[in-house]
């Protein structure tokens, strides 16, 4: 058997070897931390002879868990009863065992966005609400966010007529989604805590199980996660959380850093180990990284290092536009392509996702294959999605948004002044299906229509009698066959009708590959609930890698470009107004940054066509927080010159303030106000204080004479919008 200590620094061997009590491991990015997780759960089973079903392991992504199964079981061979999972998996499994004591039955579906977005849809017409007055998706947003916090409708406090009718959504979404026997994501979790609130032998019973609890990327868990491994180690207290606060940016799907920042707080007694050996990157990179996440205040000070080669200087890059910058990146791929290094090793990361359009022109120019996250996932095509509606139906039929979606799923007929008549029985009915038949048995529906819906309700009875005694794959193919989808696009024979037959082709073979794992159709279906874009990387594809900065979080590739590094969008225009968004926008940052093992590439450009027009914005604060000793000088770009040392004021000086565009971009000088650096004395970047303030930088300028205003970020109260007239500002 292998020394699990081996080659284990000595603060990874000490978190490996403490088993007892709370533990914070504040794991720096790159300092291994998965080898430390893996190694203390095999050091917990190995050396201290704890059961494997006393261990609970839970992470963030199905594909971060599965490595740490493999890694896990590479050191001690086939585990049985371990649980490493997901947040969202292990609760699914506890509430498939108990969620009956919260009035739904074990065979629940899992809604996602859009299945969520459809019943807010009919929720809203129910309650006569006008989508002017509030839109599914914000209504969505809203509910995600009080399910986050650990709200249930009774808790929500109406303060004013909008939060009222929040309130009133959120309860009537709630009734409809018991009715249909389905949860959607948020309910994965908070249900699982109120099951333990409300029924503490339930919670007794799982906390005497999970002895050991390990949570990883803790610094991304919101309140609900958190109240929920506090119920499972409340009496035993044998808790480590592992996380870095320097890499916390999900606050706006409701994580709190606060979470770990007050672990110590909460958990009295709790031991604190630092990792901060980095292994993925060069020294110039780390520093670099280093010294950016040290502006933040609100953060436990670790000091990342390294062994690695000091590797080479960031490349700074500054570009006329968002095209020539596709057009740079995509050269530089070539140039690098042969020199020897594959596409698989570098990666575009982006803001936001309209960004990626001018990349990807600039990579199919140079015939550079690429993949890339947030595309159409392959479980949300069409023709996959409708084939998994069918099979969620079979085993759950009171599923009502399923037997919408395929009740004319090939086109069988029926209409929607069908599906109106049949909807309106609904509630009497206890379900869609339902009420199919009991519009059939009451004559509620014209001839024609009832016996097309009576075949409907057959046609689902039938396949639902063989759930129990035919493998689901098989099951799968034959209700295809049944309904006429494969044939229907047979005979269209269209490009798209054999792309879409086979991606069936591809969904039926996927069913056989897991049919060995999964043994129920029920298991299958939770599975594709719960898989992420993360989950369908392939890093063995010889591709370049284009995604968002969060969706880059977890992964790690030699090369990395990191475009659009400008203000307004990166950090974003939203992130000035408080402190705490700008320190998230800067760890998002630094993320980005400690993804890059040996090259890093910054680029911006002095104008991007957005939403139609052209902005025209300064580099990015980030870059001015970088020392300029670690910045390539070699082949210094005309419009960015490199200079010993420099702040944000000096790179504002450089590229030449907005005003300097106007002489390069005449003919778009229309497009946006352009604002003297001569008026009022002010120039962007310069550095100016305020009585109540302090010191602070110019980030932007607007309008003229007496109504003229200033955009100042101070380091001690964040940007805040002044009237200059009124202001008293005096250079620093």
């Amino acid at each position: 058997m292998p020394d699990l200590l081996t080659a284990m620094n000595p603060p990874q061997a000490e978190a490996v070897q403490q088993i007892d009590g709370p533990l914070l491991i504040l794991a720096g990015a790159g300092s291994g931390k998965t080898r430390v997780l893996t190694r203390r759960v095999a050091w917990m089973i190995r050396e201290c002879k704890v059961a494997p079903y006393e261990i609970l392991a839970v992470t963030f992504t199905n594909k971060a868990a599965g490595e740490m199964r493999e890694r896990i079981e590479s050191q001690l061979g086939k585990v049985e009863g371990l649980w490493v999972s997901t947040f969202h998996s292990a609760c699914v499994r506890i509430l498939r065992r108990d969620i009956g004591h919260l009035g739904f039955d074990s065979r629940f579906s899992i809604y996602d966005d859009s299945d969520q977005e459809r019943l807010l849809k009919e929720v809203l017409k129910q309650l006569e609400v006008s989508e002017r007055d509030m839109k599914p998706r914000a209504a969505a947003a809203a509910i995600d966010a009080a399910k986050n916090r650990g709200l249930m409708p009774e808790a929500l406090t109406g303060t004013d007529p909008q939060s009222e009718l929040v309130a009133k959504i959120y309860k009537r979404y709630q009734q409809r989604l018991q009715q249909a026997n389905a949860l959607d994501f948020g309910d994965l979790l908070l249900q699982t805590q109120r099951l333990f609130d409300e029924h503490p032998k339930v919670l007794d019973s799982w906390r005497q199980r999970f002895r050991y609890i390990m949570v990883d990327e803790f610094q991304d868990t919101n309140r609900v996660q958190y109240n929920l491994v506090r119920s499972l180690a409340s009496g035993h207290g044998n808790l480590c959380v592992v996380g870095d606060d320097d890499q916390s940016i999900y606050s706006w799907r409701g994580a709190e850093v606060g979470n770990i920042l007050g672990f110590e707080r909460d958990f009295p007694g709790c031991k604190t180990i630092r990792l901060e050996q980095n292994y993925r990157s060069s020294q110039t990179i780390l520093a670099a990284a280093q010294a950016l996440v040290d502006r933040n205040d609100n953060r436990k000070k670790k000091e990342l290092w390294t062994e690695n080669p000091s590797g080479e200087k960031l490349t700074l890059e500054t570009l006329p536009d968002d095209i020539e910058e596709g057009r740079y990146i995509a050269d530089e791929i070539v140039k690098l392509q042969r020199s020897g290094r594959k596409l698989r090793d570098m990666s575009v990361f982006y803001r936001t996702n309209a960004q990626s359009r001018v990349i990807e022109e600039s990579l199919r120019g140079q015939n550079l294959p690429y993949v890339m996250f947030g595309g159409v996932k392959f479980y949300s095509r069409k023709e996959v999605k409708d084939i998994l509606y069918y099979l969620r139906l079979l085993v759950n039929p009171v599923d009502s948004v399923a037997a919408k979606r395929v009740i004319n799923t090939p086109a069988r007929g029926i209409g929607a002044a069908t599906v109106g008549r049949i909807a309106a029985l609904e509630e009497e009915a206890g379900g869609f299906l339902a009420a199919c038949s009991l519009a059939v048995e009451r004559g509620a529906l014209p001839k024609a229509a009832s016996g097309k819906v009576a075949a409907f309700v057959a046609l689902i009875e039938e396949f639902r009698t063989h759930l129990e005694t035919q493998p689901y794959p098989q099951l799968a193919a034959d209700l295809i066959e049944a309904i006429g989808y494969a044939e229907q696009l047979r005979i269209e024979k269209t490009e798209e009708a054999k792309n879409r037959l086979e991606n069936i082709e591809q969904l039926l073979a996927g069913m056989e590959e897991t049919a060995a794992n999964l043994a129920s159709l029920q298991e299958y279906l939770e599975q594709v609930a719960l898989i992420t874009d993360l989950d369908s990387y392939d890093p063995s594809l010889d591709r370049v890698t284009l995604m968002t900065l969060h969706a880059a979080k977890g992964l790690e590739f030699p090369i990395v470009f990191m475009s659009g590094m400008e203000e307004g969008l990166f950090p974003n225009a939203r992130s000035i107004a408080t402190m705490s968004a700008l320190e998230e926008e800067r760890r998002l940052c630094y993320i980005g940054m400690t993804r890059a093992m040996d090259k890093l590439y910054l680029t911006h450009a002095r104008r991007r066509r957005m939403f139609g027009s052209y902005q025209y914005n300064p580099p990015s604060m980030f870059l001015g927080e970088i020392p300029a000793k670690m910045l390539d000088a070699v082949a210094p770009s005309p419009a960015l010159r490199h200079v010993g040392e420099h702040n944000l004021a000096s790179l504002f000086e450089q590229v030449g303030g907005e005003g300097a565009l106007v002489d390069e971009f005449s003919d778009d000088h229309d497009d946006v106000r352009m604002i003297p650096d001569a008026e009022a004395g002010l120039r962007l970047g310069m550095q100016v204080r305020h009585a109540k303030f302090g010191v602070g930088a110019v980030r932007r300028i607007e309008g003229e004479g007496d109504h003229q205003k200033v955009i100042v970020y101070f380091k001690t109260a964040g940007s805040k919008k002044l009237l200059l007239k009124f202001a008293g500002l005096e250079p620093a």
